[in-house]
């Protein structure tokens, strides 16, 4: 039946949803490779993008700045050899605006926009116990019917702004960087302050300290920040990128973070006398191998954590000339790797500036906002701009948006206000069908490179529905058993690293009265996650309900 077709009896002037296989609700780097796949294998598909364009974070996150932390040539999709081949990027690490054209490119070359509705969101999504289908509706009064749907809506999507009293009565501009306007914020001779000092708040102060009048930045938690080195991309380098893909998509796929690095050495087989040059030539690098490759025991013993944590500190200690301010900038109650990990480029000097400020949110927290500026328990400060890189509520953010309903009528924002749980972060035990990426208990959660690890997961999505359909089934949904072996898989392997002891990042979520805060981070590493997802494909799904 056409969308335009009528069931009997029905008034004529409701039209008969569209009926489909699949929806796809997200546009980024996983809903576009989710979309590309299942088109590829013949299933009839419509994708949801709540912007006008594509990209997802890399269409909404054009704060001043923004780059990512991904060094070339990682950062890309690993489908098509075709696509790498055509890739021609420009720096070691591209900014916004390259990545943005990047997806465009992949989009249009596969033609793909003709199969998504821009400027729409999904605003709920409701399983039929009777059909076995699920009843998707949008914001622009669309409702559609599809067997299978697949939430790509990205791990770190939905901003969070600290409740602080007044933040409305701003009389200039306020905005957070997740949603910077496309035509800009004119901040030359502004006084302008910056909430927030993690991996965006490090970028935009790094980027605009030398453009404003004066630049207030408000610290609570202060972050280690490794130096982004960003040479431009060559001719030579395009030609070894190309050459080289077969040997890299072979490694990436099973390589510890989503990047193909040099097999490091265990903290007690290094010579103490070697230590100090191995950890400045990774230093040296300028990219995110001292996180994950300094040491191969770096997440497990406390010695070789210390020992990095310590050479971190020193080396920070050697930029930031005032001893007060360093103080305040190097981080002493946390180890370095068990928050997230900016890079940086001129951020601690931007400090030395005349027209920078910090002030310490731990002293001096923040009381009020109001019409002029934002007031601390030490004074008031005037401002005409307010920049918020207060993050994200990560992992289940943008999903929760959604009003989604299981088997039964369950809500799963309520089941999971009650208990965070997933398998593999894909599934969930209750809501057959119903597939996501870079939820929690994943790699791609939090610790690892994006493209990577949503590349795996949407083959994976894209694998059990082909199950499913070859089968002849009408739907696939883990068991709560193996939902339960896989949670406690996560937490024997996550909890006692070094990361998992940190109980104050966003790698936690806390739960909606704040006593337990789940540790949403997969640290038993790829390969064994990748193994994992593999078995339950070879297995025949052993273990998920099928029907």
């Amino acid at each position: 039946m056409s969308v335009n077709q009528l069931e009997p009896g029905k008034d004529p002037g409701t039209p008969t949803p569209q009926m489909l296989d699949a929806i796809v609700v997200g546009a980024g780097i996983g809903g576009v490779y989710q979309l590309y796949r299942l088109l590829q294998d013949g299933l009839s598909v419509r994708a949801f993008e709540a912007a006008d364009g594509v990209g997802g974070v890399w269409f909404w996150n054009r704060y001043p700045g923004a780059r990512v932390d991904s060094h070339f040539p990682h950062y890309q999709f690993w489908f098509s050899r075709e696509l790498w081949d055509e890739s021609d990027w420009t720096e070691t690490f591209p900014a916004q605006p390259e990545i943005e054209r990047y997806v465009n490119h992949v989009v249009d070359k596969f033609d793909l926009r003709r199969h998504i509705s821009f400027s729409t969101r999904v605003t709920s999504a409701v399983f039929d116990d009777a059909t076995g289908t699920w009843r998707v509706t949008t914001d622009a009064g669309e409702t559609l019917v599809a067997r299978f749907v697949v939430f790509n809506t990205g791990g770190l999507s939905t901003p969070k702004i600290p409740p602080f009293k007044g933040h409305d009565s701003f009389a200039g501009v306020s905005c957070h960087t997740s949603h910077w306007p496309k035509e800009g914020v004119d901040l030359a001779g502004k006084r302008v302050a910056v909430i927030g000092t993690a991996a965006t708040g490090i970028q935009v102060i790094q980027t605009i300290a030398s453009q404003v009048a004066h630049l207030t930045v408000f610290q609570r938690t202060p972050n280690y920040a490794v130096p982004m080195k960003n040479p431009k991309i060559t001719e030579s380098d395009l030609t070894w990128m190309r050459e080289s893909f077969d040997e890299l998509s072979k490694k990436v796929r099973w390589s510890r973070g989503g990047f193909v690095f040099e097999d490091p050495p265990y903290f007690r087989d290094l010579p103490a006398d070697q230590r100090d040059a191995h950890m400045q030539a990774i230093w040296d690098s300028g990219n995110l191998s001292i996180w994950g490759n300094s040491f191969a025991d770096f997440q497990s013993n406390q010695q070789a954590n210390d020992y990095v944590t310590q050479f971190v500190r020193d080396r920070m200690r050697e930029r930031i000339k005032d001893p007060a301010l360093a103080a305040k900038l190097i981080p002493t109650d946390y180890s370095f790797g068990t928050r997230r990990v900016p890079l940086e480029n001129g951020y601690f000097e931007a400090f030395s500036r005349d027209n920078v400020s910090l002030v310490d949110l731990r002293e001096d927290p923040i009381d009020s906002i109001n019409a002029s500026g934002i007031r601390t328990r030490a004074g008031h400060h005037e401002l005409d701009v307010i920049i918020y890189a207060t993050g994200f509520d990560s992992g289940v953010g943008s999903i929760n948006r959604i009003d989604i309903r299981g088997a039964a009528g369950v809500s799963l924002k309520q089941l999971w206000s009650e208990e965070l749980c997933t398998t593999v972060g894909m599934q969930v035990h209750g809501f057959p069908n119903l597939f996501m990426t870079m939820a929690p208990f994943a790699p791609a959660a939090a610790i690892c490179n994006v493209p990577v690890c949503v590349d795996q997961q949407c083959d994976w999505i894209a694998d059990a529905i082909g199950f499913v359909r070859s089968k002849g089934l009408r739907s696939i949904q883990p068991s709560a058993q193996t939902q339960q072996a896989w949670m406690d898989h996560h937490r024997a392997v996550s909890e006692p690293t070094m990361i998992g002891r940190n109980m104050n990042s966003w790698y936690r979520r806390e739960g909606p009265d704040g006593s337990k805060r789940e540790l949403i981070a997969y640290l038993g590493g790829i390969p064994a996650y990748r193994r994992a997802c593999d078995d339950m494909i070879a297995g025949g799904f052993k273990g998920f309900e099928l029907v």
